[in-house]
């Protein structure tokens, strides 16, 4: 018989999150563990939903599926049960971790993975600001090798290029939130492409992208919002070209690497990425970072501490966890 627990927990950040549409002031995360035959598996996702338009209620959401949860239900009935969304993704990643414990099977191999977890490297997100606060936090962090800037208001080549100068080194993707017109889009993607950028994420609003069919762009283009899980794609091909696969989207581990192989099928490049969280909630993302063009796994670099046991990270180098934080 297993038995669900299912906590809010907050963590701390080194300052508020920005972006183009909101202001984050903590880590507000949901932890389900589910206990079974002595061992537990876990799974975090973020206690809040920006991706979805329906209002959810991510805890009670959970204690909605107890029942079935605790009855035994396996991860391919609970794609049936729950839709896409966090609720969903911390207990599929807590069955992950589950199936793994109980069977001892490394994590990988439960994925279809060929070989054990590589280390990968991740952006560093940088904070919507002036130009001024966000050059002076690239300065801080010029010894990292990619940085990803958040954009999405006036002046936002100003920001780059004030960046550009404090990390002449670092790659540079940028990510608007949503928060350009089609004018900004065409005027901007010259101006960064001067300047560095290699990735320019989620320009538009999530069906209002229709310019970008067959758009000819010096950057490529990645789908973030717009894109949740496989049912997204359709409405993708021929706009994007790398789609941002994030499990609180996808509603867990299961469905991200399904999506994946089907992006990769459909031509897209892949993009893991997260929401502010632990490295619990980072951990079932590296598994997708394996298959990843663009790894986005720095939610815990933001926190002003981490669950420990935690990923290593070695600057923006991350190295695989072992299965006492999860997997």
């Amino acid at each position: 018989m297993r038995k669900l627990t299912v906590r809010s927990e907050q963590w701390p950040l080194h300052e508020p999150f920005v972006i183009s549409r909101m202001v984050q002031e903590q880590g507000e995360v949901v932890v389900v563990e589910i206990a079974q035959d002595g061992v537990i598996g876990r799974g975090e996702c973020e206690d809040a939903d920006i991706f979805f338009s329906e209002e959810v209620n991510i805890v009670p959401d959970i204690k909605a599926a107890r029942q079935q949860i605790e009855a035994g239900i396996d991860r391919a009935e609970l794609q049936k049960l729950m839709p896409a969304g966090p609720a969903r993704n911390a207990i599929d990643c807590a069955l992950w971790d589950l199936e793994a414990k109980l069977t001892g099977t490394p994590i990988y191999r439960l994925a279809g993975l060929d070989a054990p977890l590589k280390p990968v490297t991740t952006v560093f997100t940088i904070s919507l600001g002036t130009p001024e606060k966000m050059a002076a936090d690239a300065r801080a962090n010029n010894y990292r090798p990619v940085l990803k800037l958040k954009l999405g208001l006036e002046g936002d080549v100003e920001r780059v290029a004030a960046v550009r100068k404090a990390a002449p080194d670092a790659r540079i993707s940028v990510d608007a939130n949503t928060g350009w017109s089609e004018a900004q889009l065409t005027e901007y993607l010259p101006e960064l492409a001067n300047l560095g950028v290699e990735l320019v994420e989620q320009p538009f609003m999530p069906g209002e992208d229709a310019m970008l069919e067959n758009f000819k762009s010096p950057i490529p283009i990645a789908a973030d919002e717009s894109c949740i899980d496989r049912t997204s794609l359709p409405s993708l091909v021929g706009k994007y070209a790398y789609v941002n696969i994030k499990l609180d989207k996808t509603g867990g581990l299961t469905e991200a690497l399904a999506f994946a192989s089907e992006a990769k099928a459909l031509g897209f490049g892949i993009m893991v990425g997260c929401n502010v969280g632990t490295s619990l909630a980072m951990a079932p993302g590296m598994i997708v970072a394996q298959l990843a063009d663009f790894v986005d796994l720095d939610g815990p670099l933001l926190l002003s501490k981490d669950r420990t046991p935690g990923l290593h990270y070695d600057g923006s180098l991350i190295k695989p966890m072992g299965p006492e934080l999860w997997g």
